[in-house]
């Protein structure tokens, strides 16, 4: 009778919607389970760490000021970039790139089952976590929530059979569709034509297409082109950039959610924002220039001191050269 009952919920739960909020309530009741089941972790790299001994942890200062020298410097050409790339948005009369919210998630649970890639994280709907929403790590993308929960979610991974993500050449812009495979440290590009611009070494980035993924995260880098000339389509093959069976925390992207229309309409209310200061400043200028002649003209009214017979001399040749006379002469 269990194994009946077993075998109808299995199918009620592929086929229907019934069981969903059912899911969503027993990984509430489960989740003091899965922090008692993460709890020796946490412990045992807290004693780990209460006995790092102090020249590694010298030599790790050390190298971190080193890497900190590095990305101030990197940081630095990044602000001029930014900058660059704001003021080319401006000329376009486009929306503005402002940076995504981000939200730091920790790993609590991976999935057992040999033929899927996921992964439980602490964050859920109390959180603001929402299906669809990108998930990545410190060096790019590792997938998006597939499952909600009040206080956890549920994370696809790249690499899954089921997943796919748009992505582009960084070097050229050659678009194409990255696949899981099923192994954690492979993702294969889809449908490349046999002569596409695409070689070893080239990172592949998300296009942003299909407004699931931000634009411009690093996806994976290739590893390995096959061309065979009796196949219309190249095999390519790639390694994720994101460390996928390794990384313990990660961060959960909100992106842009508004609508083109919505972001058409703020981009026209910036823009007009921007005439609105540029012919204000140029007012303005125009006002100081009138100020800064003020004192050449002062002097004019002390021409009564001088005899009678000198007065009209200045005055004749000053009336042609006025805009009046000349409109008058015309």
């Amino acid at each position: 009778m269990l194994a009946v009952l077993s075998a109808a919920l299995m199918v009620v739960d592929a086929r229907l919607e019934l069981l969903k909020p059912m899911r969503s309530q027993m990984g509430l009741v489960l989740t003091p389970f899965y922090w008692m089941a993460n709890l020796p972790v946490r412990v045992g790299d807290g004693v780990a760490e209460q006995f790092t001994s102090r020249s590694s942890l010298l030599a790790e200062n050390e190298k971190l000021k080193a890497e900190s020298l590095l990305m101030q410097r990197r940081l630095q050409k990044l602000a001029a970039l930014t900058e660059q790339n704001v003021r080319l948005r401006e000329l376009l009369n486009s929306a503005a790139l402002v940076d995504e919210k981000v939200l730091v998630g920790e790993l609590i649970g991976v999935d057992p089952n040999p033929f899927t890639h996921r992964i439980l994280i602490d964050k859920g709907s109390k959180d603001g976590v929402f299906l669809g929403q990108p998930v990545l790590d410190a060096r790019g993308l590792m997938g998006q929530v597939v499952e909600v929960m009040p206080y956890t979610a549920r994370v696809l991974l790249l690499t899954d059979t089921t997943h796919s993500i748009p992505v582009q050449v960084n070097r050229n812009g050659l678009r194409a569709i990255a696949s899981g495979t099923g192994n954690p440290e492979r993702l294969e590009l889809r449908h490349v034509a046999d002569t596409a611009d695409i070689k070893e070494g080239d990172l592949l980035v998300s296009s942003g297409l299909g407004q699931r993924f931000p634009a411009g995260y690093p996806v994976a880098t290739v590893k390995e082109v096959i061309h065979d000339s009796g196949q219309p389509f190249a095999i390519v093959r790639a390694v994720p950039t994101a460390a996928l069976n390794r990384s313990r925390y990660m961060l959960l992207v909100f992106s842009d959610t508004r609508s083109p229309e919505q972001r058409a309409i703020d981009s026209g209310e910036a823009q007009e924002k921007a005439d609105q200061q540029s012919g204000q400043q140029a007012g303005e200028q125009q006002s100081t220039v009138p100020a800064a002649g003020a004192p050449d003209a002062a002097p004019a009214p002390a021409t009564p001191t001088a005899p009678a017979a000198a007065t009209p001399l200045p005055a004749s040749p000053a009336t042609p050269t006025s805009p009046a006379n000349r409109g008058g002469a015309h």
